[in-house]
């Protein structure tokens, strides 16, 4: 064997012993906003608990700090380049102070810290995070018929169903229920609906127009005063809503 075969050698044997860790991406994962550092700007003081920005091993992304989008990831020296779909770039300067969280600095030098999950499934169906269970949160470019409505509010159920779903098959002793934009307000032993003065600005967003916002709420009104939600006999929270909000995406067919 020749000699300038050893340092490779030594090199490979190195990252063995370390389980290939120089070999392993960070980045994909679920990432969840948990605090930051500074004064936020604008948009960027929107981010709460339940921002999150999922960078898939693909090199798709969804993410909402305040506003839904999805698109293409890539990691470039120490930056994170998002590029949306409608093309829109977003470049942040990224650190990685442990394993599991990340840095990101916003505008004006507000450093944001986030802090990760594993990815609840690569099948779109099955992660509440994906654009297949948010579609409820883009705003539409027009009026929207009652069926189209009907449909956003079906596709927000579903989202509701999945995030419960995967509470329960991650094992997670808590979720955040109380940031997440939504017109149902959900409590300890059930939900109702909320009111039109409490409805949060993000929700209200996420429809062409006030009328829009209202008629949704209208709906779901109309389920809750004359269907029967059959609320499942278990102690597991999670098991309670998932199937509340299964039967809500029924009453909404």
């Amino acid at each position: 064997m020749k000699p300038r075969l050893y340092p490779l050698i030594l090199c490979l044997l190195a990252a063995a012993a370390t389980g290939c860790s120089l070999l392993v991406n960070p980045l994909p994962k679920l990432w969840f906003y948990t605090y930051g550092t500074g004064t936020p700007r604008g948009k960027d003081s929107l981010l709460n608990p339940a921002s999150f920005l999922e960078l898939r091993p693909d090199g798709s992304y969804t993410r909402d700090f305040g506003k839904f989008e999805y698109g293409s990831w890539l990691k470039k020296d120490h930056q994170l380049i998002l590029t949306s779909h409608d093309h829109l770039l977003s470049i942040y300067p990224l650190t990685l102070p442990a394993p599991n969280e990340i840095q990101l600095t916003f505008t004006g030098g507000y450093l944001a810290s986030f802090e990760s999950q594993s990815i609840p499934s690569l099948k779109q169906k099955e992660d509440p995070f994906s654009v297949y269970n948010n579609g409820w949160r883009i705003r539409p470019a027009h009026k929207e018929t009652d069926a189209e409505i009907r449909q956003r509010l079906y596709n927000h159920c579903q989202f509701w169903e999945a995030y419960f779903r995967w509470a329960l098959d991650k094992d997670l002793t808590t979720v955040d229920v109380r940031s997440t934009p939504t017109l149902i307000k959900i409590y300890g032993n059930g939900f109702t609906l909320k009111p039109t003065d409490d409805l949060p600005a993000e929700w209200v967003a996420c429809f062409y127009d006030a009328d829009d916002c209202a008629k949704a709420s209208n709906m779901i009104k109309e389920i809750f005063e004359h269907k029967t939600i059959a609320w499942a006999q278990t102690d597991n929270k999670f098991k309670m809503f998932l199937s509340a909000f299964h039967q809500l995406q029924n009453f909404l067919r």
